[in-house]
């Protein structure tokens, strides 16, 4: 009898135990996942929760809460829906070139050259200056009065007289866009140079030895060891161009007549200067779901091209 009712607490024990194993990893990371949750969840959370209410920092009496007036009024914002097409002709433009000169110079870099150490400083030069330093310098070269840019642009006949881009609405946007292509070449020279450096010098031996030319190694090689690298740089960067407001805020403050608003200078344009945060936060709210949703449909994508070729 004595064993019979010993059993349920010693199965109580054992499940004790087991629970004890499967929640001790958890015990070592809850502080970083405390302080996560109060750097990362609680701003996010707090920052949606203005999207509903009327918070605006000249009017004393705001503060209620609004439902979804500030999502009805974002569809008949022009201003927001002009931001939308420059996003993503800022996003995409930035980033093929980014993605292609990045490319490219980490393909030069993986090669041994004299002088090779010294390009890869300059290479990486950009990624290391702030972006409110970058974006007063390109403002300036842009100048057709104290600036080189404009004056070589006559020179090779692109312009016929020295202007400054960037107070024309419809090339305006190309003056963040090149600023932003020097500022960003060094994240994809670096991440695909690493994962060039990964792949291992007997494929290529290999690929000689059957007769392959660079070409075909390229492609049949490179390519595909480069392959999650590019996915998920591209992914990122894709992220981060779309959120990144400060060569525009510097550069152009979103003008002229915004033709350079992003989504992103919009949301800083209507806290920072109209301090309106409650249209700002649902502006926000609008940019994040359109973000999670790329990101979502990057990763299916490549999971389910990784199950075809498997």
């Amino acid at each position: 009898m004595t064993d019979v009712g010993n059993r349920p607490a010693a199965r109580r024990g054992v499940f004790s135990h087991k629970l004890s194993g499967i929640l001790e990893p958890y015990y070592y990371v809850s502080p970083a996942l405390v302080l996560i949750i109060a750097v990362m969840l609680m701003p996010l959370i707090l920052g949606l929760s203005y999207a509903f209410r009327d918070i605006r920092i000249l009017n004393p009496f705001s503060g209620g809460f609004v439902g979804m007036a500030h999502f009805q009024t974002l569809m008949t914002d022009g201003a927001f829906l002009g931001a939308l097409v420059n996003t993503a002709w800022w996003t995409f433009g930035s980033l093929f070139f980014q993605f292609t000169l990045g490319l490219v110079l980490a393909l030069l870099l993986n090669r041994q050259f004299l002088g090779r150490r010294l390009v890869q400083a300059l290479v990486f030069l950009p990624w290391a200056v702030p972006t409110f330093l970058s974006g007063l310098n390109w403002a300036w070269m842009f100048n057709p009065v104290v600036g080189p840019l404009p004056h070589w642009m006559v020179s090779l006949g692109i312009m016929d007289t020295p202007f400054n881009i960037l107070s024309d609405p419809d090339l305006a946007m190309w003056g963040p866009i090149i600023a932003n292509i020097w500022f960003g070449i060094p994240f994809f020279a670096i991440t695909l140079l690493a994962a060039l450096q990964s792949i291992p010098g007997e494929l290529y031996e290999a690929a000689s030895i059957d007769g392959a030319n660079t070409r075909q190694q390229f492609l049949s090689i490179t390519i595909p060891f480069l392959a999650p690298t590019i996915a998920i740089t591209l992914m990122l960067r894709t992220i981060w161009i779309a959120n990144f407001a400060d060569l525009i805020v510097v550069m152009t403050k979103g003008g002229p007549a915004d033709s350079t608003q992003i989504v992103a200078s919009y949301i800083f344009t209507q806290a920072f200067r109209r301090l309106d945060f409650g249209y700002a936060s649902a502006i926000a709210a609008v940019l994040l779901v359109l973000l999670l949703a790329y990101a979502l449909g990057v990763i299916a994508l490549r999971r389910a091209m990784t199950h075809a070729d498997s």
